[in-house]
Protein backbone atom coordinates (compact mmCIF):
# COMPACT_ATOMS: atom_id res chain seq x y z
CA UNK A 1 0.00 0.00 0.00
CA UNK A 2 1.62 2.91 -1.07
CA UNK A 3 1.70 6.80 1.11
CA UNK A 4 -1.05 8.16 -0.97
CA UNK A 5 -3.67 5.32 -0.14
CA UNK A 6 -3.43 6.71 3.39
CA UNK A 7 -4.89 10.01 2.88
CA UNK A 8 -8.69 10.68 2.85
CA UNK A 9 -8.82 10.69 -0.96
CA UNK A 10 -9.39 6.91 -1.81
CA UNK A 11 -7.31 5.98 -4.27
CA UNK A 12 -8.67 5.07 -7.61
CA UNK A 13 -10.26 1.08 -8.12
CA UNK A 14 -9.91 0.64 -4.14
CA UNK A 15 -12.83 3.11 -2.40
CA UNK A 16 -13.07 1.28 0.43
CA UNK A 17 -10.07 0.98 1.91
CA UNK A 18 -8.29 3.94 1.79
CA UNK A 19 -10.47 5.82 4.45
CA UNK A 20 -10.38 2.58 6.43
CA UNK A 21 -6.02 2.89 6.81
CA UNK A 22 -6.71 6.76 7.15
CA UNK A 23 -9.32 6.06 10.12
CA UNK A 24 -6.44 3.26 11.88
CA UNK A 25 -3.88 5.77 11.27
CA UNK A 26 -5.45 8.71 12.74
CA UNK A 27 -6.72 5.82 15.91
CA UNK A 28 -2.61 5.09 16.77
CA UNK A 29 -1.86 8.71 16.22
CA UNK A 30 -4.75 10.19 18.64
CA UNK A 31 -4.25 6.79 21.01
CA UNK A 32 -0.79 7.98 21.31
CA UNK A 33 -1.69 11.56 22.30
CA UNK A 34 -4.24 10.76 24.98
CA UNK A 35 -1.91 8.95 26.33
CA UNK A 36 1.00 11.72 26.64
CA UNK A 37 -1.24 14.18 27.85
CA UNK A 38 -3.37 11.86 30.46
CA UNK A 39 0.38 11.01 32.39
CA UNK A 40 0.33 15.26 33.09
CA UNK A 41 -2.66 14.95 35.47
CA UNK A 42 -3.63 11.25 35.71
CA UNK A 43 -0.90 11.12 39.12
CA UNK A 44 -2.98 14.01 40.54
CA UNK A 45 -5.96 12.20 42.01
CA UNK A 46 -3.09 9.63 43.59
CA UNK A 47 -1.28 12.15 45.43
CA UNK A 48 -2.10 11.64 48.69
CA UNK A 49 -1.22 7.91 48.35
CA UNK A 50 1.71 8.33 46.55
CA UNK A 51 2.97 10.78 49.21
CA UNK A 52 2.34 8.11 51.88
CA UNK A 53 3.99 5.37 50.24
CA UNK A 54 6.93 7.16 48.89
CA UNK A 55 7.63 9.95 51.57
CA UNK A 56 7.71 12.93 49.80
CA UNK A 57 7.24 16.07 51.03
CA UNK A 58 4.06 18.19 50.91
CA UNK A 59 6.20 20.74 48.60
CA UNK A 60 7.82 17.96 46.80
CA UNK A 61 5.01 15.88 45.87
CA UNK A 62 4.11 18.28 43.41
CA UNK A 63 7.26 17.19 41.03
CA UNK A 64 5.70 14.13 40.22
CA UNK A 65 3.50 16.13 37.92
CA UNK A 66 5.65 18.87 37.13
CA UNK A 67 8.96 16.83 36.36
CA UNK A 68 7.09 15.12 33.54
CA UNK A 69 5.36 18.40 32.27
CA UNK A 70 8.68 20.32 32.43
CA UNK A 71 11.16 17.66 30.51
CA UNK A 72 8.33 17.10 28.15
CA UNK A 73 7.72 20.84 27.49
CA UNK A 74 11.34 21.19 27.82
CA UNK A 75 12.28 19.09 24.96
CA UNK A 76 9.62 19.29 22.50
CA UNK A 77 11.59 21.52 20.31
CA UNK A 78 14.40 19.07 19.90
CA UNK A 79 11.99 16.35 19.54
CA UNK A 80 10.24 17.87 16.61
CA UNK A 81 13.74 18.95 14.95
CA UNK A 82 14.79 15.07 15.56
CA UNK A 83 11.79 13.83 13.90
CA UNK A 84 12.90 16.29 10.66
CA UNK A 85 16.29 15.01 10.86
CA UNK A 86 15.91 11.17 11.67
CA UNK A 87 12.14 10.37 10.67
CA UNK A 88 8.65 11.76 12.29
CA UNK A 89 7.46 8.09 12.16
CA UNK A 90 10.63 6.50 13.62
CA UNK A 91 10.82 9.00 16.22
CA UNK A 92 7.43 8.61 17.42
CA UNK A 93 7.30 4.90 17.90
CA UNK A 94 11.09 5.17 19.42
CA UNK A 95 9.68 8.01 21.69
CA UNK A 96 6.21 5.95 22.23
CA UNK A 97 9.01 2.72 23.02
CA UNK A 98 11.05 4.88 25.83
CA UNK A 99 7.72 6.53 27.03
CA UNK A 100 6.16 2.88 27.75
CA UNK A 101 9.41 1.57 29.41
CA UNK A 102 9.44 4.58 31.27
CA UNK A 103 5.78 3.92 32.86
CA UNK A 104 6.54 0.35 33.36
CA UNK A 105 9.51 1.53 35.75
CA UNK A 106 7.42 4.11 37.38
CA UNK A 107 5.11 1.65 38.12
CA UNK A 108 7.48 -0.47 40.11
CA UNK A 109 9.34 2.39 41.93
CA UNK A 110 10.03 1.94 45.38
CA UNK A 111 11.14 5.30 46.47
CA UNK A 112 10.48 9.03 45.65
CA UNK A 113 13.14 9.40 43.81
CA UNK A 114 12.79 6.49 41.42
CA UNK A 115 9.72 7.56 40.83
CA UNK A 116 10.28 11.33 39.87
CA UNK A 117 13.37 9.59 37.40
CA UNK A 118 10.83 7.33 35.49
CA UNK A 119 8.89 10.56 35.30
CA UNK A 120 11.87 12.64 33.99
CA UNK A 121 12.01 9.31 31.36
CA UNK A 122 8.14 9.82 30.68
CA UNK A 123 8.92 13.02 29.37
CA UNK A 124 11.55 12.23 27.31
CA UNK A 125 9.44 9.84 25.60
CA UNK A 126 7.25 12.17 25.34
CA UNK A 127 8.98 14.58 23.74
CA UNK A 128 10.60 12.70 21.16
CA UNK A 129 6.85 11.42 20.37
CA UNK A 130 4.67 14.29 20.97
CA UNK A 131 5.81 16.60 17.95
CA UNK A 132 5.36 13.81 15.75
CA UNK A 133 1.68 13.31 16.59
CA UNK A 134 0.58 16.91 14.63
CA UNK A 135 3.07 16.39 12.02
CA UNK A 136 1.88 12.95 11.22
CA UNK A 137 -2.02 14.21 10.88
CA UNK A 138 -0.94 17.16 8.51
CA UNK A 139 1.22 15.04 5.90
CA UNK A 140 -1.31 12.41 6.58
CA UNK A 141 -4.32 14.30 5.89
CA UNK A 142 -3.82 16.24 2.70
CA UNK A 143 -7.18 17.26 1.98
CA UNK A 144 -9.01 20.46 4.13
CA UNK A 145 -12.22 19.15 5.33
CA UNK A 146 -10.58 15.94 6.52
CA UNK A 147 -7.63 17.65 8.06
CA UNK A 148 -9.76 20.16 9.86
CA UNK A 149 -11.57 16.86 11.45
CA UNK A 150 -8.74 14.70 12.04
CA UNK A 151 -6.66 18.06 13.92
CA UNK A 152 -10.33 19.06 15.82
CA UNK A 153 -10.12 15.03 17.65
CA UNK A 154 -6.57 15.54 18.29
CA UNK A 155 -7.81 19.30 20.06
CA UNK A 156 -10.26 17.19 21.77
CA UNK A 157 -7.25 14.78 23.24
CA UNK A 158 -4.81 17.73 23.64
CA UNK A 159 -7.81 19.81 25.89
CA UNK A 160 -10.00 17.24 27.54
CA UNK A 161 -7.16 14.88 27.62
CA UNK A 162 -5.99 16.79 31.27
CA UNK A 163 -9.46 16.56 32.73
CA UNK A 164 -9.95 12.77 31.49
CA UNK A 165 -6.35 11.78 32.95
CA UNK A 166 -7.88 12.58 36.33
CA UNK A 167 -10.93 10.74 35.69
CA UNK A 168 -8.73 7.68 34.91
CA UNK A 169 -6.56 7.83 37.65
CA UNK A 170 -9.43 8.49 40.06
CA UNK A 171 -10.66 4.75 38.88
CA UNK A 172 -7.22 3.04 38.58
CA UNK A 173 -6.28 4.62 41.70
CA UNK A 174 -9.98 3.29 44.36
CA UNK A 175 -9.87 0.03 41.99
CA UNK A 176 -6.48 -1.15 42.25
CA UNK A 177 -3.64 1.17 42.95
CA UNK A 178 -1.66 4.40 42.14
CA UNK A 179 0.47 2.72 40.40
CA UNK A 180 -1.77 0.89 37.95
CA UNK A 181 -2.01 4.26 36.54
CA UNK A 182 1.22 4.30 35.26
CA UNK A 183 1.03 0.31 34.23
CA UNK A 184 -2.27 1.34 32.14
CA UNK A 185 0.59 2.70 29.22
CA UNK A 186 2.51 -0.47 28.78
CA UNK A 187 -0.44 -2.63 26.33
CA UNK A 188 -1.28 0.83 25.05
CA UNK A 189 2.52 1.73 24.33
CA UNK A 190 2.87 -1.72 22.51
CA UNK A 191 0.30 -1.51 20.50
CA UNK A 192 0.79 1.47 18.89
CA UNK A 193 5.02 0.42 18.61
CA UNK A 194 3.92 -2.48 16.72
CA UNK A 195 1.11 -0.89 14.66
CA UNK A 196 2.77 2.58 13.63
CA UNK A 197 5.63 1.15 11.66
CA UNK A 198 2.63 -0.83 9.22
CA UNK A 199 -0.37 1.45 9.46
CA UNK A 200 1.45 5.31 9.70
CA UNK A 201 2.53 6.99 6.52
CA UNK A 202 6.51 8.17 6.88
CA UNK A 203 6.46 11.53 5.28
CA UNK A 204 9.94 12.58 3.54
CA UNK A 205 12.64 13.90 5.81
CA UNK A 206 14.43 17.55 5.00
CA UNK A 207 18.08 18.53 6.01
CA UNK A 208 18.28 19.98 9.47
CA UNK A 209 20.70 19.91 12.42
CA UNK A 210 19.69 19.44 16.11
CA UNK A 211 20.99 22.58 17.81
CA UNK A 212 21.89 21.00 20.96
CA UNK A 213 22.70 24.43 22.72
CA UNK A 214 19.00 25.91 22.05
CA UNK A 215 17.66 22.76 23.52
CA UNK A 216 19.85 22.95 26.47
CA UNK A 217 19.59 27.02 27.24
CA UNK A 218 15.39 26.63 26.35
CA UNK A 219 15.27 23.85 28.69
CA UNK A 220 17.16 24.28 31.75
CA UNK A 221 15.91 27.92 31.21
CA UNK A 222 12.64 27.19 32.10
CA UNK A 223 13.63 25.07 34.38
CA UNK A 224 15.34 27.10 36.55
CA UNK A 225 12.07 29.41 36.52
CA UNK A 226 9.92 26.44 37.79
CA UNK A 227 12.43 25.58 40.15
CA UNK A 228 12.57 29.13 41.72
CA UNK A 229 9.09 29.46 41.76
CA UNK A 230 8.16 26.24 43.12
CA UNK A 231 10.65 26.41 45.93
CA UNK A 232 9.82 30.02 46.66
CA UNK A 233 6.03 28.65 47.45
CA UNK A 234 8.32 27.11 50.59
CA UNK A 235 11.44 28.81 51.31
CA UNK A 236 10.51 32.63 50.69
CA UNK A 237 11.20 35.10 47.90
CA UNK A 238 14.57 36.06 50.27
CA UNK A 239 16.41 32.29 50.06
CA UNK A 240 19.49 32.57 47.83
CA UNK A 241 18.84 29.36 45.92
CA UNK A 242 15.34 30.93 44.57
CA UNK A 243 17.07 34.19 43.49
CA UNK A 244 20.18 32.11 42.02
CA UNK A 245 17.60 30.03 40.49
CA UNK A 246 15.38 32.58 39.02
CA UNK A 247 18.42 34.32 37.63
CA UNK A 248 20.06 31.90 36.04
CA UNK A 249 16.76 30.79 34.13
CA UNK A 250 15.76 34.12 32.75
CA UNK A 251 19.55 34.36 31.26
CA UNK A 252 19.75 31.25 29.92
CA UNK A 253 16.11 31.92 28.34
CA UNK A 254 17.73 35.04 27.43
CA UNK A 255 20.30 33.27 25.83
CA UNK A 256 17.74 30.83 23.96
CA UNK A 257 15.68 33.43 22.38
CA UNK A 258 19.23 35.10 20.90
CA UNK A 259 20.23 31.24 19.40
CA UNK A 260 16.81 31.12 18.18
CA UNK A 261 17.15 34.67 16.18
CA UNK A 262 20.62 33.79 14.47
CA UNK A 263 20.62 30.37 13.61
CA UNK A 264 19.88 29.26 10.02
CA UNK A 265 17.96 26.50 11.40
CA UNK A 266 16.70 27.27 14.53
CA UNK A 267 14.24 25.01 17.36
CA UNK A 268 11.72 27.65 16.87
CA UNK A 269 11.38 29.21 13.19
CA UNK A 270 10.16 33.10 13.93
CA UNK A 271 8.29 32.80 10.44
CA UNK A 272 6.24 30.59 12.75
CA UNK A 273 5.17 33.92 14.37
CA UNK A 274 4.75 36.19 10.98
CA UNK A 275 0.93 35.53 10.80
CA UNK A 276 -1.24 36.98 13.34
CA UNK A 277 -3.40 34.60 14.32
CA UNK A 278 -0.99 32.02 14.24
CA UNK A 279 0.87 34.49 16.93
CA UNK A 280 -2.12 34.81 19.14
CA UNK A 281 -2.95 30.99 19.16
CA UNK A 282 0.42 30.40 20.22
CA UNK A 283 0.22 32.58 23.07
CA UNK A 284 -3.19 31.80 24.07
CA UNK A 285 -2.06 27.94 24.16
CA UNK A 286 0.74 28.92 26.87
CA UNK A 287 -1.66 31.35 28.96
CA UNK A 288 -4.55 28.97 29.08
CA UNK A 289 -2.41 25.70 30.35
CA UNK A 290 -1.18 27.80 33.37
CA UNK A 291 -4.69 28.69 34.45
CA UNK A 292 -6.27 25.20 33.93
CA UNK A 293 -3.39 23.32 35.96
CA UNK A 294 -4.12 24.87 38.98
CA UNK A 295 -7.81 23.92 38.91
CA UNK A 296 -7.21 20.32 38.37
CA UNK A 297 -4.26 20.31 41.14
CA UNK A 298 -5.67 22.56 43.93
CA UNK A 299 -9.53 21.07 43.43
CA UNK A 300 -8.05 17.45 43.76
CA UNK A 301 -7.02 18.50 47.21
CA UNK A 302 -10.00 20.45 48.12
CA UNK A 303 -11.82 17.71 47.27
CA UNK A 304 -9.47 14.86 48.95
CA UNK A 305 -8.62 16.57 51.84
CA UNK A 306 -11.67 19.05 52.47
CA UNK A 307 -14.23 17.36 51.07
CA UNK A 308 -12.89 13.52 52.11
CA UNK A 309 -14.03 12.37 48.92
CA UNK A 310 -12.58 9.12 47.96
CA UNK A 311 -10.25 8.73 44.25
CA UNK A 312 -12.93 7.26 42.35
CA UNK A 313 -14.90 10.63 43.53
CA UNK A 314 -12.83 12.94 42.84
CA UNK A 315 -12.03 11.57 39.67
CA UNK A 316 -15.97 11.35 38.47
CA UNK A 317 -15.82 15.25 39.69
CA UNK A 318 -14.34 16.16 36.98
CA UNK A 319 -16.69 14.53 34.22
CA UNK A 320 -18.99 17.66 33.98
CA UNK A 321 -15.73 19.53 32.89
CA UNK A 322 -14.13 16.17 30.77
CA UNK A 323 -18.10 16.63 28.64
CA UNK A 324 -17.48 19.94 27.89
CA UNK A 325 -14.67 20.34 26.54
CA UNK A 326 -14.86 17.28 24.61
CA UNK A 327 -18.65 17.87 23.17
CA UNK A 328 -17.42 21.62 22.55
CA UNK A 329 -14.19 20.16 20.51
CA UNK A 330 -16.38 18.24 17.97
CA UNK A 331 -17.98 21.06 17.23
CA UNK A 332 -15.27 22.96 16.05
CA UNK A 333 -14.95 22.09 12.25
CA UNK A 334 -18.84 23.58 12.10
CA UNK A 335 -17.82 26.76 14.51
CA UNK A 336 -14.69 27.77 13.54
CA UNK A 337 -15.12 28.22 9.79
CA UNK A 338 -18.63 29.80 10.31
CA UNK A 339 -17.43 32.39 13.47
CA UNK A 340 -13.75 32.51 13.02
CA UNK A 341 -11.54 32.29 15.96
CA UNK A 342 -12.14 35.65 17.95
CA UNK A 343 -15.78 35.06 18.86
CA UNK A 344 -14.87 31.60 19.93
CA UNK A 345 -11.54 32.90 21.67
CA UNK A 346 -13.28 35.83 23.65
CA UNK A 347 -16.26 33.63 24.47
CA UNK A 348 -14.37 30.81 26.01
CA UNK A 349 -11.90 33.28 27.88
CA UNK A 350 -14.44 35.04 29.63
CA UNK A 351 -16.55 31.97 30.58
CA UNK A 352 -12.98 30.52 31.88
CA UNK A 353 -12.36 33.57 34.03
CA UNK A 354 -16.32 33.36 35.84
CA UNK A 355 -15.30 29.86 36.13
CA UNK A 356 -12.08 30.58 38.24
CA UNK A 357 -13.60 33.78 39.76
CA UNK A 358 -16.69 31.50 41.08
CA UNK A 359 -13.57 29.04 42.73
CA UNK A 360 -12.34 31.92 45.07
CA UNK A 361 -15.54 31.58 46.77
CA UNK A 362 -14.73 28.13 47.90
CA UNK A 363 -15.19 27.60 51.62
CA UNK A 364 -14.27 24.71 53.85
CA UNK A 365 -18.44 23.76 54.23
CA UNK A 366 -18.77 24.32 50.27
CA UNK A 367 -20.58 21.15 48.52
CA UNK A 368 -20.01 20.08 45.09
CA UNK A 369 -23.54 21.15 43.44
CA UNK A 370 -23.29 24.07 45.33
CA UNK A 371 -20.20 25.47 44.03
CA UNK A 372 -18.21 23.68 42.22
CA UNK A 373 -19.81 22.03 39.44
CA UNK A 374 -21.71 24.94 38.12
CA UNK A 375 -17.27 26.10 37.96
CA UNK A 376 -16.19 22.94 36.32
CA UNK A 377 -18.86 23.71 33.27
CA UNK A 378 -18.16 26.87 32.99
CA UNK A 379 -14.48 25.88 32.34
CA UNK A 380 -15.59 22.94 30.55
CA UNK A 381 -17.04 25.20 28.13
CA UNK A 382 -14.92 28.08 27.68
CA UNK A 383 -11.55 25.80 27.32
CA UNK A 384 -13.49 23.65 24.69
CA UNK A 385 -14.15 27.43 22.45
CA UNK A 386 -11.22 29.12 23.60
CA UNK A 387 -8.32 26.22 23.33
CA UNK A 388 -9.90 23.67 21.26
CA UNK A 389 -9.37 25.93 17.69
CA UNK A 390 -5.77 26.58 18.37
CA UNK A 391 -4.30 23.28 17.15
CA UNK A 392 -6.53 23.50 13.66
CA UNK A 393 -5.87 27.53 13.34
CA UNK A 394 -1.94 27.03 13.76
CA UNK A 395 -1.50 23.41 11.77
CA UNK A 396 -4.10 23.44 9.30
CA UNK A 397 -2.26 26.53 7.57
CA UNK A 398 1.63 26.14 8.31
CA UNK A 399 3.49 24.32 5.40
CA UNK A 400 4.61 21.41 5.35
CA UNK A 401 8.26 21.33 5.88
CA UNK A 402 7.52 23.49 8.77
CA UNK A 403 4.67 20.30 10.67
CA UNK A 404 7.29 19.39 12.94
CA UNK A 405 8.67 22.81 14.02
CA UNK A 406 4.80 24.13 14.71
CA UNK A 407 3.73 21.15 15.97
CA UNK A 408 6.71 21.30 18.79
CA UNK A 409 6.03 24.44 19.27
CA UNK A 410 2.24 24.37 19.97
CA UNK A 411 2.68 21.46 22.36
CA UNK A 412 6.30 23.36 24.48
CA UNK A 413 3.86 26.30 24.88
CA UNK A 414 0.82 23.57 26.31
CA UNK A 415 3.45 22.19 28.16
CA UNK A 416 5.78 24.69 29.40
CA UNK A 417 2.89 26.35 30.58
CA UNK A 418 1.20 23.86 32.81
CA UNK A 419 4.58 23.46 34.72
CA UNK A 420 5.38 27.17 35.12
CA UNK A 421 1.62 28.15 35.68
CA UNK A 422 1.58 25.26 38.34
CA UNK A 423 4.46 26.21 40.10
CA UNK A 424 3.59 30.16 39.99
CA UNK A 425 0.27 29.70 41.36
CA UNK A 426 1.71 26.93 44.07
CA UNK A 427 3.73 29.54 45.55
CA UNK A 428 0.78 32.31 45.58
CA UNK A 429 -1.00 29.33 47.51
CA UNK A 430 1.83 28.90 49.71
CA UNK A 431 2.56 32.75 50.57
CA UNK A 432 -0.74 33.21 51.31
CA UNK A 433 -1.35 30.36 53.40
CA UNK A 434 1.74 31.38 55.36
CA UNK A 435 0.99 34.90 56.07
CA UNK A 436 -2.82 33.24 57.32
CA UNK A 437 -0.75 30.98 59.65
CA UNK A 438 0.68 33.98 61.09
CA UNK A 439 -2.70 35.61 61.53
CA UNK A 440 -4.03 32.64 63.73
CA UNK A 441 -5.87 30.85 60.67
CA UNK A 442 -5.50 26.83 61.56
CA UNK A 443 -7.20 24.21 60.18
CA UNK A 444 -9.07 23.42 56.95
CA UNK A 445 -9.88 27.26 56.68
CA UNK A 446 -6.17 27.53 56.23
CA UNK A 447 -5.91 25.63 53.04
CA UNK A 448 -8.93 26.73 51.51
CA UNK A 449 -7.08 30.70 51.82
CA UNK A 450 -4.24 29.43 49.56
CA UNK A 451 -6.65 27.61 47.46
CA UNK A 452 -8.74 30.17 46.64
CA UNK A 453 -5.74 32.86 46.38
CA UNK A 454 -4.69 30.07 43.53
CA UNK A 455 -7.52 30.78 41.63
CA UNK A 456 -7.54 34.51 41.87
CA UNK A 457 -4.55 34.22 40.14
CA UNK A 458 -5.79 31.22 37.75
CA UNK A 459 -8.51 34.40 36.55
CA UNK A 460 -5.93 36.56 36.03
CA UNK A 461 -4.08 34.13 33.80
CA UNK A 462 -7.16 33.95 32.16
CA UNK A 463 -8.00 37.52 32.24
CA UNK A 464 -4.49 37.67 30.09
CA UNK A 465 -5.49 35.09 27.50
CA UNK A 466 -8.90 37.20 26.83
CA UNK A 467 -6.61 40.16 26.06
CA UNK A 468 -4.65 37.74 23.32
CA UNK A 469 -7.87 36.45 22.32
CA UNK A 470 -8.86 40.25 21.19
CA UNK A 471 -6.12 40.47 19.06
CA UNK A 472 -7.31 37.78 16.53
CA UNK A 473 -8.56 38.76 13.14
CA UNK A 474 -12.29 38.99 12.51
CA UNK A 475 -12.20 37.09 9.33
CA UNK A 476 -13.09 33.62 9.33
CA UNK A 477 -10.70 30.86 8.95
CA UNK A 478 -9.94 29.66 5.86
CA UNK A 479 -8.72 25.78 7.05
Amino acid sequence: MTEHTLTTEPAAGRPARAPVRSGLALAIILICQLMLILDATVMNVAIPRIQADLGFSPTGVSWVMTSYSLVFGGLLLLGGRAGDLFGRRRMFVVGTAVFTLASLAGGLAGSAELLIAARVAQGIGAAMAGPSTLALITTTFTEAKARMRALSLFSAMASGGFAIGLLLGGLLTEWISWRSALFINVPFGLAIVLLAPRFVPDPPRRRAHLDLPGAIAGTLGVSGLVFAFTRGGSAGWGDPVTLASLGTGAVLLAGFLVLQARGSQPLIPLRLFAERNRAAAYANFFLGPMAMMSMFFFLTQFLQDIQHFAALQTGFAFLPMAAMVFALSRSIPRLLPRFGPKPLAVTGTVLMIAGAGWLTQLTPSSGYFETLFGPMILMGVGVGLAFSPMNVLVMASVPTEDAGAAGGVLQTMQQVGAALGLSILMTVSGSVTRSAAGSGVRGPQLMVDGMTAAFLGASLLAGLSFLVALTFRRHHTTA
